[in-house]
């Protein structure tokens, strides 16, 4: 088992609305006996120093998982980025230096994905670090809801959010970025469940990994 990082706040991103799942509550989805966010919780738990929901929903739907809630710190479901920082300022009041943030519906996101972005932060000295894997032809995919992030970035983000930023990537081109590559998996680690057909998808993959 895996020594936990010291300082590393692990925050699942879950403020989304649900739309093309039909509405509702994704993370509560059953994906094979338990809910979708069980199942990520089993997985991050372990990589990080403390652990934190973040959900614009009814925060009594979760009370059963054992860990805080936190909704959006900005008004308006401004995106992931508003996850992001809402994190930071949690993590702050905890006194970690750094946030490890994953997406609510990706179930396979890899065992070692927060050692490997220490591992690059470590080397690039980098504010931020996101997820990527690589296909055959060597052409690189960002998954940026899966990344470690300063939590000294939290007032220039706030600032970018209050200026109209929403996506990610416009946000982490303006900073000190750099990329974890993640290679030598049967299917795509950040698959993630979108669709009620996705979660069909899901569950065939857990029966094919067991």
């Amino acid at each position: 088992m895996q020594e936990k990082p010291i300082g590393v706040a692990g925050v699942i991103l879950a403020g989304g609305k649900s739309t093309r799942m039909g509405g509702g509550d994704k993370a509560l989805k059953q994906l094979g006996n338990k809910a979708l966010l069980c199942t990520v919780i089993e997985r991050l738990q372990p990589q990080v120093s403390a652990l934190v929901l973040n959900s614009n929903n009814n925060p009594k739907h979760y009370s059963d998982f054992g860990i805080p809630i936190i909704a959006d710190i900005v008004s308006g479901q401004l995106g992931p980025l508003a996850g992001v920082l809402s994190g930071m300022q949690w993590a702050q009041k905890q006194g970690c230096k750094w946030i490890a943030t994953v997406a609510a519906d990706t179930p396979y996101f890899p065992e070692n994905l927060v050692a490997e972005l220490l591992k690059v932060q470590e080397q690039s000295k980098s504010e931020i670090v996101l997820a990527s894997t690589q296909n055959l032809s060597g052409q690189l995919k960002t998954h940026p809801t899966f990344g470690i992030w300063s939590v000294e970035l939290m007032e220039n983000l706030q600032n970018n959010l209050q200026n109209g930023v929403r996506k990610i990537v416009l946000w982490t081109h303006q900073r000190n970025c750099s990329k974890a590559i993640f290679t030598g998996y049967e299917f795509d680690p950040f698959f993630n469940i979108n669709t009620p057909e996705d979660l069909r998808q899901a569950e065939n993959l857990m029966v094919s990994t067991q």
